[in-house]
């Protein structure tokens, strides 16, 4: 919901460290939920963002990407895909729940659990500017990035 204040969230980062939104204050932070590493969907969505993060720092945003994969699944797929961003583990779904990002999806017929592809740009103070839900990934990063340098 646009204009609303995101309150602070903190996850394991591959950094080794912990990511902390608010140590970001000041800064425009894009935020891309997707529901797993090494999967053909979301290894473009991160090659798009990959693709454009000098335009996204250039526009004073930074990136992360978060699912409820582990550090360790994260850290190879970082690795692999030559991320330049943070992929953050959100296993026990506190972050995914504070974005409301958790739905029921059909998976080959099957009711399942799982995270909604979206993506969130949070302004300096921590608000949500822009909210893109059930994301489908060809064109998606352009739309994300164009509207962060309107900010």
């Amino acid at each position: 919901m646009p204009g609303k204040a995101v309150k602070d969230f903190s996850l394991a980062s591959t950094s080794g460290g912990t990511f902390k939104r608010s140590d970001l204050h000041g800064k425009k932070l894009v935020v891309y939920f997707y529901p797993k590493d090494n999967t053909p969907g979301c290894t473009v969505e991160g090659t798009d963002f990959r693709n454009r993060y000098k335009e996204f720092a250039k526009a004073g945003a930074e990136v992360v990407g978060i699912s409820r994969d582990s550090l360790k699944s994260h850290a190879g797929f970082k690795a692999k895909m030559k991320f330049p961003f943070e992929l953050l583990s959100d296993a026990d779904e506190k972050v995914c729940t504070l974005f409301g990002v958790m739905k029921m999806k059909n998976m080959y017929g099957k009711k399942v659990r799982g995270i909604e592809r979206s993506t969130f740009v949070l302004d300096g103070d921590g608000a949500i500017a822009r909210e893109w839900r059930g994301v489908k990934v060809p064109g998606h990063v352009e739309e994300v990035l164009n509207f962060v340098k309107t900010l």
